[in-house]
């Protein structure tokens, strides 16, 4: 087709040559005239050797498309290239010297400004008029989108349009704001809360589990509390005696009478000097853990009812202060040194006043099997027992009491226990010798 392309073209020269009444006669004078009527005449002509070569059914546009999509002799693709030595006459036809926008006869026309079928430029004149219409497509078969890129047809609309299609960046709107960052989108605002609620309730529930883990804590240490206390209920229909050790604390004598106290499920009352209790602070832990009954016998040891009311209180005071910050019990009872009283004691104390009924006189006699008789020739349901924590004879002693009074069916109790077990509420300003 190429070949019978060329062919066509030198043709239509010779013929223009020739066959000027067919078209018409040549105006004369007037240039613009004149290269009109030479436009109107090579497209005629074109149109007519357009059809030359084809077989039946055969229309140019299909021609035209075969010959791009066939190899030439040298078996290599040929998409409109220009001949090697005919090249484009630029913008002058022949015989004026007028620009034109068409091509001049015998050179290849450029295929973007000719339609498919009839090689007319589809930009500068219309197919029956041979006027310029730059807005009118000519009733032609429309080539196929595929034909759009082999054809290199030149319109802005198309080109905007592929560069559109082949650029698939440009059809995906624009997701910055005005400062040019990216906008968080519904999803990631949606996201971003949902974080936020998980995190809050992780927060929540380790919060309800550490109260839980606390209550439970507490309930176990209640539940442990009754159970020692169930084993340590005092039946008010049997016996019971309160053993009280005066001047602690002192641990070796202190510890071996709660060693032996232990073996018996006994329990008894120390009550403590104040300047003492720094230095043996273990001993008193070991007596609240293991349920006997820390108590006050002033600080410095001084007989009370030598003192003034102001003097009185600061030894009150300052023992249960310093008891306290030892083993984080405060003292509820109190016994007076030597239990010497009057009523300036009695009236500043601010404490209930435990006394004795059986004064073994340990401190006295030092002597283990005196404190022993002193006991169990008279002990009886109520009695509190006056002994001392300072002397070895007093703890060598309590290894033989204290078995023998369980023994005879007695219940080794607390003094602030026997009260309560016999009905009695301890009173402050008021003094007990004993719950019979």
């Amino acid at each position: 087709m190429k070949k019978y392309g060329k062919f066509a073209f030198s043709l239509a020269a010779a013929f223009l040559l020739t066959a000027q009444p067919a078209f018409g006669a040549e105006p004369a004078g007037n240039v613009s005239a004149k290269a009109g009527w030479h436009k109107t005449a090579i497209v005629r002509t074109a149109q007519e050797i357009a059809t030359v070569g084809l077989g039946p059914g055969e229309t140019a546009a299909g021609a035209e498309k075969q010959a791009k999509e066939t190899p030439a002799e040298t078996g290599q693709p040929a998409e409109n290239p220009l001949p090697e030595t005919e090249q484009p006459a630029g913008n002058i036809t022949p015989g004026s010297e007028q620009p034109t926008e068409s091509i001049t006869p015998g050179a290849e026309q450029p295929t973007e400004n000719l339609t498919p079928e009839t090689g007319q430029p589809t930009e500068n004149l219309t197919p029956e008029t041979g006027q310029p219409a730059e807005n009118i497509t000519p009733k032609t078969e429309q080539p196929a989108e595929s034909d759009v890129s082999e054809t290199n047809v030149s319109s802005p609309v198309i080109e905007a349009g592929l560069s559109r299609q082949n650029n698939p960046e440009n059809n995906t709107p624009s997701s910055a704001g005005e400062n040019g960052q990216p906008e968080d989108s519904p999803q990631e605002d949606e996201e971003a809360r949902q974080a936020e609620e998980a995190r809050k309730a992780a927060e929540e529930a380790a919060r309800q589990a550490a109260e839980e883990a606390a209550r439970q804590a507490e309930e176990a240490q209640r539940a442990e509390e009754a159970r020692k206390a169930a084993g340590r209920a005092i039946d008010p229909a049997r016996p019971m005696v309160a053993l009280t050790f005066d001047d602690g604390p002192q641990p070796s004598v202190g510890n071996r009478i709660m060693d032996c106290l232990a073996q018996y499920n006994g329990k008894a009352t120390f009550f403590l000097v104040g300047e003492r209790v720094p230095s043996y602070a273990a001993e008193l832990q070991r007596m609240v853990a293991e349920g006997h009954e820390v108590a006050n016998h002033s600080m410095n040891h001084k007989y009370l009812q030598k003192l003034g009311p102001a003097e009185i209180q600061a030894q009150v005071n300052q023992c249960n202060d310093i008891i306290e910050a030892a083993c984080g019990v405060r003292p509820t009872i109190m016994r007076l040194p030597g239990g010497n009283h009057n009523a300036t004691v009695r009236a500043n104390t601010n404490m209930p006043m435990i006394q004795w009924n059986i004064d073994t006189l340990d401190w006295k006699t030092k002597n283990a099997q005196k404190t022993i008789n002193s006991v169990l020739n008279s002990v009886k349901d109520g009695d509190i027992v006056l002994m001392h924590e300072l002397y070895s004879q007093t703890g060598d002693a309590t290894m033989y009491i204290i078995p023998e009074l369980v023994n005879r069916g007695y219940q080794l109790v607390t003094v602030s226990e026997m009260a309560a077990a016999k009905g009695y509420s301890l009173e402050a300003g008021n003094l007990y010798s004993s719950f019979r």
